[in-house]
C-alpha cells in the first residue's frame, strides 16, 4: 500500500503548480485549433485521446518506466542511452525546446530540495536533461513504483492539456472536466501497456502532430509556446 508521504510526492509531482513551465505548452493542440481540426469538445477529447495512445503511451511513458528503474540501479550509461532518445525522437523544434527546457527547470527544483549525488548525472546530460528523464530521477527519490510514477506523470500531462483546449479551442470548465475524465480513464491502459513494452518497440512517431508543431513555430498568433 502507498504511504501517505509517498502519495503525496506524487500528487506534487503531477501538480500542474510545480515549477517546470508545462502550463505554457499546448503540444500541438494550439496548431491543430488553428487549422480547423479541432472546434469543438469532440474533436479536443479525442484529439488528446489519440495523442494519449499513439504518443506519450508509446514514447515519453514507456522511457519513464526504464528511466526510473535505471536510476535507481545506479545505471548512469542506461540513463543516457534514454535522454539522448528522447533528444532524437522529438519531431520538431518546438517540441525539443519543451522537453530540454522543462527538464532543465526539473533538475533546478530537485537541487532546491536535496543533494542527491544522482543530480551530477542529470545535469551532465547533453545537450540537456529531459523531461522524461528528470521526472523520473524524482519518482526515484520517493518510494513509489514505476506504475505509481507513470499514472502520476499522465496524469499532470492530461491536466496540462486540458487546459491548454480550454484556452486555445475554446473550452467551458465543464467541458474540460469531461474530457479529463475521458483521459482518466484510459490513463492506466496506457500505463500499463507502456510498462509492458520492450524497449525495442518504444517509439515516437505522429506525423500529423509533428507537421502542425513545425506549422507551429510561425504561426502569426500564439497562446502556447508549442
Amino acid at each position: 500500500m502507498t504511504s501517505s508521504a509517498t502519495l503525496l510526492q506524487l500528487m506534487w509531482l503531477a501538480s500542474p503548480a510545480l515549477p517546470v513551465g508545462g502550463f505554457s505548452y499546448s503540444e500541438g493542440l494550439e496548431a491543430a485549433v488553428d487549422h480547423g481540426r479541432i472546434t469543438s469538445e469532440a474533436q479536443a477529447q479525442a484529439w488528446l485521446l489519440d495523442q494519449l495512445a499513439l504518443g506519450l503511451g508509446r514514447g515519453e511513458l514507456a522511457v519513464l518506466a526504464q528511466a526510473v528503474e535505471a536510476w535507481r540501479d545506479g545505471d548512469a550509461a542506461r540513463v543516457t542511452a534514454l535522454n539522448d532518445w528522447v533528444v532524437l525522437t522529438r519531431e520538431s523544434a518546438e517540441l525539443r525546446q519543451q522537453a530540454e527546457q522543462m527538464g532543465r527547470s526539473l533538475l533546478e527544483w530537485l537541487r532546491n530540495r536535496s543533494d542527491d549525488a544522482r543530480l551530477a548525472v542529470l545535469a551532465a546530460l547533453k545537450p540537456a536533461p529531459t523531461y522524461p528523464v528528470a521526472y523520473a530521477l524524482a519518482a526515484a527519490q520517493t518510494q513509489a513504483t514505476p506504475e505509481e510514477a507513470l499514472l502520476a506523470y499522465a496524469f499532470g500531462w492530461a491536466e496540462n492539456m486540458v487546459q491548454a483546449a480550454i484556452k486555445a479551442v475554446p473550452l467551458g470548465q465543464s467541458a474540460g472536466q469531461r474530457i479529463l475524465a475521458a483521459l482518466a480513464a484510459e490513463i492506466p491502459h496506457a500505463v500499463l501497456q507502456a510498462l509492458r513494452l520492450p524497449a525495442t518497440q518504444r517509439q515516437a512517431f505522429t506525423p500529423m502532430l509533428a507537421i502542425l508543431s513545425s506549422r507551429h513555430e510561425t504561426q502569426y498568433s500564439r497562446l502556447f509556446r508549442s
